[in-house]
C-alpha cells in the first residue's frame, strides 16, 4: 500500500547529468565519496537496486538525480542529550524475543534516533551513516506536503480544506475531479477509479505519464467510483495533486515554502533536498525529501508542537495536526497524508523502512532511516510497530 513506483516518476531522470543544463534554483549532481559511486545504480531502477546500490544510493539521492535545496538557516533547533543504552531493550514479535540491536541489524537500518521530552535519549548510526548523512524519505514526503498545506492556509492562500480540488487546478476541471475537494485527496479517497497494483504492468500506476500536464491529461480521462470521501484508495497521483495545489496557491515551488516556513524558522541543522522529476520540474508530493536522521527528529517535534516555532509563531493553524491525524471516514488508520499508529500516534512512513513516528501522550519522536530488502513488506511493517512500543515503553518507566 505504501509502494510506489519511483523508478516510473523518474525514468526520464538522467544519471549523468550535464552542468550547463541545470537551472540556477536546481542541484547539480556532484561526485560523491568514491566506495560509493562505485556502487550507483540507475535511478529509475531504485526499486531493484542491490543492497550497496541501495545503500549509496539513499544517502546520494541529491548526488545521482535532479534536486531542488531547501536551504537551512544555520540556528539549530537544540536536541539535548540525555541518552541511556535501548539496544538491548527486549520485545516480542512473531513467537520471539527480540532486542533492538537485533531489530536493527535484521531491518538493515542505516540510523535510529529517539527524542523523549526533546531530548535524545538513544541514537545510533550503522552502515557507513554519520550524523551529517542524508537519507531518502520516499513517502515521508507525503505527511512533509501535508504541513505546508496546512501553511498555506494559514497564510491565507487556501481558504480550507473543503475547497475544490479544480479550485486550484483548473486543467482538471470538467473531469471527475470537479466533486472532489482537498480533503478528499488529502484522504486518498476523492472517489475516482485508480489502480495501484505494481504486478500489473497495465495498471494506472504503472503507464501514467509523470510529466505533470500529462498527469492531468490522464487523471482528466478517470471515471468516478464512488462518492467523494466514503472509500480510501491508495493513489499517488492524488498525492502529487496536494503539492501541486499547494504550488499554485502560493505561487512558489514547495522547497523555498518548507525553506522558508519550516526549515529555516523552527531550526533544522542541515539543508535537505527535494527530488524533482527533471529539469524545470517541480516536487511531487509524492516524491521525497533527503535530509538528516536529527532533522527527520525535528520535523517530528515540529508536528509534535503543533506547528508552532521555537519564537511562539503559528506556521500551521490551530488544531491542524489534530485535524490531519484524526481517522477518516474511507479508512480508520489514514488522515491528512499521516498514518495513524494507535492511542492518538501517528506516523509519516516511507517505502525499505522510513519513518517518523510520533506519540503525543509519551512526548515521543522515533525516527529511523533504513534500507530493508523489500519495498513494503506488511510483516516489516509490523515489526517496526512492535520495535517502536518497546522503545517508547522502554522511556516512559
Amino acid at each position: 500500500m505504501l509502494l510506489f513506483r519511483m523508478h516510473q516518476l523518474l525514468k526520464f531522470i538522467p544519471v549523468l547529468l550535464v552542468l550547463s543544463a541545470c537551472s540556477a534554483d536546481v542541484e547539480t549532481p556532484t561526485t560523491a565519496v568514491a566506495i560509493d559511486a562505485e556502487n550507483f545504480g540507475l535511478v529509475e531502477d531504485q526499486l531493484f537496486w542491490n543492497f550497496e546500490q541501495k545503500v549509496a544510493g539513499f544517502r546520494n539521492m541529491d548526488k545521482i538525480s535532479w534536486t531542488r535545496a531547501v536551504p537551512a538557516g544555520g540556528n539549530p533547533y537544540p536536541l539535548p542529550r540525555n541518552e541511556t543504552d535501548l539496544g538491548s531493550t527486549e520485545f516480542r514479535f512473531a513467537d520471539k524475543t527480540w532486542t533492538i540491536d537485533e531489530y536493527v541489524r535484521q531491518q538493515k537500518v542505516a540510523g535510529i534516533i529517539v527524542v523523549k521530552n526533546g531530548s535524545i535519549v538513544y541514537e545510533r548510526y550503522e552502515l557507513g551513516n554519520t550524523q551529517e548523512s542524508r537519507w531518502v524519505s520516499y513517502s515521508v514526503a507525503k505527511s512533509v506536503t501535508s504541513l505546508l498545506l496546512g501553511a498555506a492556509i494559514q497564510d491565507g492562500y487556501i481558504d480550507n480544506v473543503g475547497e475544490m480540488i479544480t479550485d486550484y487546478i483548473p486543467r482538471l476541471k470538467n473531469s471527475s475531479y470537479d466533486q472532489s475537494s482537498i480533503r478528499d485527496v488529502l484522504q486518498m479517497a476523492s472517489g475516482v477509479e485508480w489502480d495501484e497494483d505494481y504486478a500489473n504492468p497495465e495498471s494506472d500506476i504503472n503507464v501514467t505519464p509523470w510529466a505533470t500536464l500529462e498527469v492531468y491529461d490522464y487523471l482528466r480521462s478517470k471515471p468516478r467510483e464512488s462518492e467523494p470521501g466514503d472509500v480510501f484508495n491508495y493513489n499517488t497521483a492524488e498525492t502529487n495533486l496536494v503539492g501541486d495545489v499547494v504550488r499554485s496557491a502560493i505561487g512558489n515551488n514547495l522547497s523555498t515554502y518548507l525553506s522558508e516556513k519550516i526549515w529555516k524558522p523552527f531550526g533544522m541543522e542541515h539543508s535537505a533536498y527535494w527530488m524533482l522529476t527533471g529539469p524545470g520540474a517541480g516536487e511531487f508530493g509524492g516524491s521525497s525529501l533527503n535530509a538528516t536522521l536529527r532533522d527527520y527528529a525535528r520535523i517530528g517535534l515540529f508536528a509534535l508542537n503543533g506547528g508552532v516555532l521555537p519564537d511562539g509563531t503559528k506556521v500551521l493553524p490551530d488544531n491542524w495536526m489534530i485535524e490531519s491525524t484524526t481517522p477518516s471516514k474511507g479508512h480508520s488508520g489514514y488522515g491528512y497524508l499521516w498514518w495513524m499508529r494507535g492511542s492518538g500516534a501517528y506516523a509519516a512512513s516511507g517505502i525499505f523502512g522510513q519513518q517518523i513516528h510520533i506519540d503525543p501522550s509519551n512526548k515521543v519522536v522515533i525516527a529511523l532511516h533504513s534500507v530493508r530488502d523489500d519495498a513494503s513488506n506488511p510483516e516489516d511493517w509490523r515489526f517496526m510497530f512492535a520495535a517502536n512500543a518497546a522503545l517508547i515503553d522502554a522511556t516512559s518507566r
